[in-house]
């Protein structure tokens, strides 16, 4: 498994062994049970159909029929969420009705969190898009964050597409990638990466393990990495 689905539990802050403080974002992920296994042969790809957060028996009604008799037929109970995650060519997939938990990322040094932005409403050019707005003096009047000309009357004569403009701010998918793993809790399923995450508490993240090179790494996963490097080094010259 190269992912897992889960919610934003939280942020908060811990010190590793030499003091630091490290803020962190405190990520809920699995059990989740496999709902169903797609193979190359019969759907075209690979992948791993994931369940997460079961309901209780007053919220089953929120679940279609389709969804509640795909749930019957694999014998799982109804979830709220229902998500794919791509294998990789040759991975040996889970069987339906496993619990896919934390500990598939616990050798991750680095993953992605895909997640839904907050929504902030409808906003101006100044929130939305950094604009500076107009001078407060020099003859200014009830014009101070309007967002200016928008074009010609003659050339072009139109308004060109993707002009940054005042609307809906927020509710965008948005992947944060290469997201430093401080720590695992398999007890608890939770998963603490540094730095921020999209989304609010309690929203929706899918997690994958980062198929990226990081370009700055910190001190700490650069010696992590280095003693990685290192066991595999002396593993090769003891055979």
């Amino acid at each position: 498994m190269t992912g897992l689905i889960g919610k934003k539990a939280g942020m908060t802050h811990i010190f590793d062994e030499r003091g630091d403080e490290i803020p962190v974002t405190v990520l809920e992920l699995g059990p989740c049970p496999v709902a169903q296994v797609k193979t190359k042969q019969n759907d075209g790809y690979d992948a791993v159909q994931l369940a997460f957060e079961p309901l209780e028996k007053k919220d089953k009604r929120k679940v279609s029929r389709p969804q509640g008799g795909h749930f019957e037929k694999n014998k799982l109970p109804p979830h709220r969420f229902l998500r794919e995650i791509r294998l990789k060519p040759g991975a040996q997939a889970p069987k339906v009705g496993d619990n896919v938990t934390v500990d598939t990322l616990k050798d991750a040094l680095f993953v992605s969190v895909t997640a839904v932005s907050k929504g902030r409403g409808y906003q101006g050019v100044i929130k939305r898009h950094g604009f500076a707005g107009f001078p407060a003096s020099r003859g200014t009047h009830e014009f101070f964050r309007h967002g200016g000309s928008i074009g010609n009357r003659d050339v072009p004569g139109r308004v060109f597409p993707n002009k940054r403009m005042a609307g809906h701010m927020g509710t965008d998918k948005i992947t944060a990638l290469n997201l430093e793993v401080v720590k695992t809790f398999p007890e608890q399923n939770l998963l603490l990466v540094r730095g921020a995450v999209p989304g609010p508490n309690g929203g929706l993240v899918i997690v994958e393990i980062s198929g990226r090179r990081r370009k700055r790494v910190t001190q700490h996963a650069a010696e992590d990495v280095a003693d990685q490097k290192k066991a595999k080094t002396a593993s090769k010259t003891k055979k």
